[in-house]
């Protein structure tokens, strides 16, 4: 279990499968996902098979998104992780929608980044937003991610193309929001 201040991470069990297929049947949910259509249980079983599998190959980590009082919201993750480069790509959805705009996904966001940081030693955290996710875009400024550029029309929803953004943050960043001194790479 790794605490943050409204939050603790633990790793997915399979007993979380049936809150993921609940959370992706919601449109509203997979609004801004790479997921568009919704999951049955087997597909998420096959989804949990293979993040064993990325898991063990040092791929990813996906962690479980629990409030202090142990209520399962969501999950967040590293994917892609480049040991090479030192960078990976953040992926997170808050599918309790009731928690949602409530800090619990900035607490989660900066929990992660500290392990990646801290304990992973990486150096280059990026995501990909939708232009139009207001919320995240706060969410991920709020935690020292910057705009690095836009991927023109690169995701199709709703019946017209949308634009997305590319954010980063680079572990100095992260230490110096924590009021650290930066320290060697």
């Amino acid at each position: 279990m790794i605490e943050g201040e409204k939050v603790r991470l633990r790793p997915v069990e399979r007993e979380d499968l049936p809150r993921y297929v609940r959370w992706f049947s919601d449109p509203e949910v997979r609004r801004h996902l790479s997921v568009y259509l919704p999951f049955s249980l087997a597909q998420e079983e096959r989804w949990y098979e293979g993040l064993q599998e990325r898991l063990r190959r040092n791929e990813a980590v996906v962690l479980a998104i629990e409030t202090s009082e142990g209520i399962h919201i969501g999950n967040i993750g590293l994917h892609g992780i480049n040991w090479k480069d030192r960078s990976a790509e953040l992926g997170i959805v808050i599918g309790e929608k009731e928690y949602w705009g409530q800090g619990y996904g900035t607490d989660a966001i900066r929990t992660l980044l500290r392990v990646a940081f801290e304990g992973m030693n990486l150096h280059r955290i990026y995501l990909r937003v939708d232009a139009d996710n207001v919320r995240g875009i706060r969410c991920y400024e709020k935690c020292g991610f910057h705009r690095e550029g836009t991927l023109r029309d690169a995701v199709f929803r709703e019946g017209r193309y949308y634009d997305q953004l590319l954010m980063s943050i680079l572990r100095p960043e992260s230490q110096a929001l924590r009021g650290g001194d930066g320290g060697d790479d």
